[in-house]
């Protein structure tokens, strides 16, 4: 069940504002729906925030490929390199977002933490 309703929050990877665009929901919201929804165990499994944290997550990796493929385009050097299939697990990009600070945390947005999570596992040579 954990294993779930984090994977429905990673990848594939509202709320402080129903006005932010997805993906820039901060990882301090992030996290601390997604602890919520743990907590709730199978309770959660109705809760719109599964469907919600799982778009927010999705929406952040299609900004990331998105900036990758505009990058390649345009002849720019690639943020990171990652091999053509990547897998990530839920408890990894979980345990990403916990490695920022207390304070960084509503300050990153999850877009940004997919950036940085990328950069630090594929760096370019």
């Amino acid at each position: 069940m954990r294993k779930f309703l984090l994977a429905a929050g990673a990848i594939a990877l509202i709320g402080a504002s129903p006005v932010l665009a997805a993906g820039e929901m901060s990882v301090a919201t992030f996290l601390a729906k997604a602890d919520a929804l743990k907590a709730k165990g199978f309770g959660a499994l109705g809760s719109p925030d599964i469907k919600l944290l799982r778009t927010e997550a999705e929406a952040a990796g299609a900004t990331y490929r998105s900036r990758m493929e505009a990058d390649k385009k345009a002849g720019r050097p690639p943020h990171s390199c990652p091999p053509d299939k990547t897998k990530m697990t839920s408890d990894q990009f979980m345990t990403h977002l916990r490695s920022y600070p207390a304070t960084a945390r509503p300050k990153t947005s999850v877009t940004t933490a997919v950036f940085d999570l990328m950069k630090k596992r594929y760096p370019c040579p």
